[in-house]
């Protein structure tokens, strides 16, 4: 299948596997580009850029397809040396980086000098239009369904898509309940050029993810995860769970004198103790709603060849057989 996202960054699915908090290591990401996807490593899920820096080679190492790295750019009083995460980027020859969080301008032109296309993250046909206008090449719209955070606004995908395509002159892929066949189709259809599957990776045999994990997201129904934090206006998609059943009651019995204090232990530095040890219930990690269409663990392999496979056959048979009545008379003129 061929899009503007293809042929942007040179692979043959238009599916990218976004950046995800410590599953975006080598593995997964050389997995999804081997498949013809654009994996991704997440860059601050590397403590540091000469961690980062090794990564990229092993990930080279597992791959001679493209992909990226994701970089999040932070609040200031918590920035890391982005200067240096971008030298360790481009240094190991990545030519495309997924941006997200705050706006990538200051960054922007130390990316642009080495030849690096750069996808942004946006939740919003407004921050797509800015990340157009300050140069980025493609942006990844996130709609309210998706795992992690989905902005403000609380605009579902099937509104958000035509709207960004109405107003976007660059190319852009749909992200936020992404997860089979019937996604990519729809999300070609509303005017994106590809999708960004993040939960839907998790649950794979590469992602380098504890087991309990992969099955507490099949497990999930799509109406198992809550939105924390909307008081902060920080708002997070997560998976139900025992700890972000606590956080939910916090933020109930405290209201508008809610302050991230209240619940910073049940917020950060747990992605570790979750996605390495398993521990489920620890606190609160990204989910999309889209786990209630993950029903399986395949191989990264498989689950891309099988989206592939039935996003022709949905195109071909499906949508093309509602035209018959009108096409065959011309068909069989020629």
């Amino acid at each position: 299948m061929k899009t503007a996202i293809t042929e942007m960054f040179g692979i043959r699915h238009p599916i990218i596997q976004g950046g995800m908090h410590y599953v975006g290591f080598a593995e997964l990401a050389s997995a999804v580009s081997n498949a013809g996807g654009l994996g991704i490593i997440t860059g601050l899920t590397q403590k540091t850029p000469e961690l980062l820096a090794k990564e990229i080679a092993r990930c080279r190492d597992m791959t001679d397809k493209p992909f990226g790295v994701n970089l999040t750019f932070l609040p200031a009083f918590t920035a890391p040396p982005y200067p240096e995460y971008i030298r360790a980027i481009v240094e190991g020859g990545v030519k495309i980086v997924e941006t997200a969080g705050r706006s990538p301008e200051p960054y922007l032109p130390a990316l642009k000098a080495a030849g690096i296309k750069i996808i942004h993250k946006c939740t919003s046909v407004r921050h797509s239009l800015k990340a157009e206008r300050i140069g980025c090449d493609a942006v990844s719209v996130d709609g309210f369904e998706c795992g992690g955070h989905p902005g403000e606004d609380d605009v579902p995908n099937m509104i958000l898509l035509p709207r960004a395509a109405d107003e976007l002159k660059i190319p852009f892929v749909a992200s936020g309940g992404m997860a089979d066949a019937r996604s990519l189709v729809a999300a070609l259809a509303l005017g994106a050029d590809g999708m960004n599957m993040g939960t839907r990776f998790i649950a794979t045999k590469e992602a380098p993810v504890h087991e309990n994990i992969k099955k507490a997201i099949v497990a999930a129904s799509e109406l198992d995860t809550r939105l924390i934090m909307r008081a902060l206006r920080n708002t997070e998609r997560v998976l139900k769970n025992k700890g972000v059943e606590e956080i939910v009651q916090i933020e109930r019995e405290k209201g508008a004198t809610l302050t991230i204090d209240d619940i910073r232990e049940r917020v950060g530095g747990l992605y570790p103790r979750i996605m390495i040890e398993g521990d489920v219930d620890a606190g609160a990690w990204s989910c999309g709603m889209v786990a209630g269409l993950v029903y399986d663990i395949p191989t990264v392999a498989e689950l891309i060849e099988r989206i592939m496979a039935e996003a022709e056959r949905l195109i071909r048979d499906r949508l093309v057989g509602f035209l018959e009545d009108r096409v065959a008379p011309a068909m069989k003129v020629a």
